[in-house]
């Protein structure tokens, strides 16, 4: 099934205009940010289903928890793990296709 397109003419700030000038395809610019915030919409809408109340407060905890984490994984520690699992995969005969990001 094809997905069904409509034409809209639209008026934004000059900054926004600016910033979407400097898309290849504007359109597909649009479209993937329109939906990444209609997924974030409907993951507020699951969240509330489930009785889960998001705070700020509760973020901002989460993204303390996640910094420290992160913090914890300097680039030579994710290198040994990508390594490690580069292992893994040549050890089971599993190739990428995709170059090593050194």
């Amino acid at each position: 099934m094809t997905e069904r397109f409509r034409k809209l003419s639209i008026s934004v700030p000059e900054d926004v205009a600016e910033r979407l000038e400097r898309e290849s395809n504007t359109s597909a610019f649009l479209v993937n940010t329109v939906r990444a915030r209609m997924r974030l919409e409907n993951l507020t809408t699951m969240h509330e289903e489930f009785g889960i109340t998001v705070t700020p407060e509760g973020v901002a905890r989460a993204r303390a928890r996640r910094a420290a984490v992160e913090a914890e994984w300097t680039p030579e520690r994710r290198a040994a793990v990508r390594e490690h699992a580069r292992q893994g995969a040549r050890d089971k005969g599993i190739t990428s296709a995709r170059p090593s990001a050194a």
